[in-house]
């Protein structure tokens, strides 16, 4: 399985995209994924739009990409965690 490009993308810093990735790291781990996360600002989503494979951010985004976007809002409130990790390993397994 080729290797996938994962931007990991929050609003302004970084602080969440920390825990994001880390989580997101260890998935990949977990099931033998492939992966290269990219921790973006969300307005620099834009500069990798020829070579990413999906945005995971806990920032809000109305832009299309020809990539699927995940929201991971869940990793900051704690509510829904399992539910959208399994939606990113999803994803990671196409």
């Amino acid at each position: 399985m080729a290797k996938k490009q994962v931007l990991v993308a929050c609003g302004a810093g970084i602080a969440t995209s920390t825990v994001v990735n880390g989580a997101i790291e260890d998935m990949a781990k977990e099931n033998n994924l492939d992966v290269d996360l990219v921790q973006i600002k969300i307005a620099e989503v834009g500069s990798y739009e020829d070579t990413a494979d999906l945005l995971v951010t806990t920032a809000m985004t109305q832009k299309d990409y020809r990539f699927p976007v995940i929201n991971a809002r869940s990793f900051l409130t704690g509510i829904g965690t399992e539910e959208t990790k399994k939606e990113i390993l999803q994803e990671l397994k196409k």
